[in-house]
């Protein structure tokens, strides 16, 4: 083995201090959820219920110092997602789901940012932004409800897509398969 690696040292177990200057750090670096600064603190705290305990009185502590919130993270990251990635409303969903936010604060975010927004014209933001045209063949468009579909739009804001751009019926067969998707008809 040429480039066989010696095992890594395990990390000492920091003191709650220690850990309180390592979590505001990683804070200081990134916005974080809850459930991401918890797995961050776990590597570095006692292993076990005093570990646990010191962890729990730190989120506790970050919390009431308004460092850690779940609610604004979720309202920041929803915010960004929509203003530059042009994302709809299920991707953003699954995004929160996937950092920890909890569904109840991920829906009241989500609902707060798309109320008066225009998915249609959202969705064709997005288009632009990939720089994908009027697709011109049943591939491009199979391609293009692909790409809006894995961006969170749903069923209803792709099919008036494709029915202003004229596309001939026989090629909205790609569409008809997402509708065993769950379906978010908000635009």
């Amino acid at each position: 083995m040429p480039f066989s690696r010696k095992p890594a040292k395990p990390r000492a177990a920091l003191d709650e201090p220690a850990l309180y200057d390592y979590a505001v750090k990683a804070l200081g670096r990134r916005m974080r959820t809850e459930m991401e600064l918890r797995r961050l603190l776990t590597s570095r705290a006692d292993p076990g219920e005093r570990g646990q305990a010191a962890i729990q009185a730190l989120i506790a502590r970050l919390k009431e110092q308004k460092y850690l919130n779940d609610a604004a993270y979720a309202e920041t990251f929803t915010r960004l997602r929509q203003e530059n990635d042009k994302l709809g409303q299920r991707r953003v969903r699954q995004k929160l789901a996937a950092h920890g936010v909890p569904s109840r604060v991920a829906q009241t975010a989500i609902e707060a940012r798309y109320s008066g927004t225009d998915e249609e014209a959202l969705a064709r933001a997005h288009l632009d932004r990939k720089r994908i045209g009027k697709p011109a063949s049943e591939k491009e468009t199979a391609r293009v409800v692909r790409r809006l579909a894995s961006a969170g739009f749903s069923t209803g804001v792709i099919y008036r897509i494709l029915r202003k751009w004229e596309v001939p019926d026989e090629s909205l067969s790609a569409v008809e398969s997402l509708d065993d998707e769950p379906r978010d008809d908000h635009g």
